[in-house]
């Protein structure tokens, strides 16, 4: 049987040489990566919901599944699965939360989460807290989803998902309390680049509060901080049908 939990690495944002190359990291509690089975490829195999559990690596809960042949594995936990119920995965299974299968097997109008955009490469797709997407359409051997941005975008109908939205909905409300608990957490603070000094940042200087002075908003390395950063005739442009942003 694989791990289920794997000591997760700390590395503070820095590199082999040790400079830093992410900022705004360190100072976290020592955590374990739970191994979660995105790809559901435990076919026709039916598992037991043992536990529900938090993990400190993602927003929503998940499920400790023991499956009939004795094996164990996590996966995501949508609302409505509680302890003791049965999930499934496979392509004649029922619409059921927490089972998964095909996209063509599903009826339109399905609320889905975990969604593969590669069949056999494992859930890519509506995997936060609170997300979900719905089956809109049909065409040729894809799929219209409505993906959780409001996007529509087309998918392969081969591509596995799991039905349900995802638990954990109000988890945008905790309170974090006190600062120490963002460093615990491995985020440590972020300084405006207006109250540096001029050699530490572009918007640094000038007397009392001030503005960025400067045409458009730069970043620590000098670079411009807005403007469009995806690429004009991306591979995915094809298949997506509407924007979420109109």
């Amino acid at each position: 049987m694989r791990r289920l939990k794997i000591i997760r690495k700390k590395h503070g944002g820095r590199d082999s040489s040790g400079q830093v190359v992410v900022r705004h990291q360190g100072g976290e509690q020592k955590r374990y990566i739970r191994v979660i089975d995105f790809k559901r490829d435990k076919f026709d195999v039916v598992g037991r919901v043992a536990a529900i559990e938090y993990d400190p690596n993602r927003t929503v809960d998940i499920a400790f599944v023991y499956y009939s042949d004795g094996e164990k594995r996590y996966i995501l936990c949508p609302i409505g699965l509680s302890l003791n119920e049965s999930v499934v995965s496979g392509k004649n299974v029922d619409i059921k939360i927490g089972n998964s299968l095909p996209m063509s097997n599903m009826p339109i109008g399905t609320v889905i989460h975990n969604i593969e955009l590669t069949p056999g490469k494992g859930g890519q797709l509506a995997r936060s807290a609170g997300t979900s997407a719905v089956i809109l359409a049909r065409e040729d051997r894809m799929v219209h989803v409505k993906l959780p941005s409001g996007e529509i975008r087309k998918v392969r109908q081969e591509g596995m998902a799991t039905v349900g939205q995802l638990g954990n909905v109000e988890w945008k409300n905790e309170v974090m309390g006190k600062a120490g608990r963002k460093i615990r957490m491995g985020i440590r603070p972020t300084v405006r680049g207006v109250a540096m000094n001029p050699r530490s940042h572009p918007h640094g200087g000038g007397e009392a509060r001030s503005g960025i002075g400067m045409s458009t908003p730069k970043t620590y390395a000098g670079r411009p901080a807005v403007g469009k950063t995806r690429k004009k005739n991306k591979y995915s442009n094809t298949y997506i049908i509407s924007r979420r942003k109109k």
